[in-house]
């Protein structure tokens, strides 16, 4: 999204642990916002956000991993758990709420017993790249969606990509 915007990220007034983007998508003001604080604790940013651009959490779409979703593949879904993913777990305890939207993008299961922890912080292979820059711009169509048209109509959309 930053780069189809022109988004420049700049650092957040200090009480807010992330870097934000005031862009234009379509006629929709929006926040981009980066995180700057290890994936676990994305609550410390992501609340301050909430709470600073008054958005109410059915604006909200939080975009995130998803080791139990096949590699590339797309799923957006609001007011569930944090499925095992401390990076929601931590938004939800700080926003004291898990009714907001959020944006899967799968990475497959670790092979072997590898530790999932390592496994989502290893860079992708070079024979996997081509397939995750396709899903990164179908992020970025799902996205587009949910600001013009709302939640829903995400979800239809990214259930119908087929990366």
């Amino acid at each position: 999204m930053a780069a189809r915007t022109g988004a420049v990220f700049r650092k957040a007034p200090k009480f807010i642990r992330a870097d934000v983007a005031e862009v234009r998508i379509g006629e929709h003001k929006v926040v981009l916002a980066l995180p700057r604080t290890f994936m676990n604790e994305s609550g410390q940013a992501v609340a301050p956000l909430v709470r600073y651009f008054s958005t109410p959490p059915e604006r909200l779409l939080v975009v995130h991993d998803d080791i139990d979703l096949p590699f590339a593949k797309l799923r957006v879904q609001a007011d569930r758990s944090s499925g095992g993913n401390n990076g929601v777990a931590s938004v939800i305890a700080s926003l004291g709420t898990r009714e907001f939207w959020r944006l899967k993008c799968g990475v497959g299961r670790p092979p072997g017993r590898q530790d999932p922890a390592d496994f989502v912080l290893h860079p992708f292979a070079k024979l996997e790249r081509d397939e995750i820059d396709v899903m990164v711009q179908l992020a970025a169509d799902v996205v587009e969606v949910f600001v013009g048209s709302g939640g829903d109509a995400a979800r239809q959309t990214a259930g119908e990509l087929k990366p």
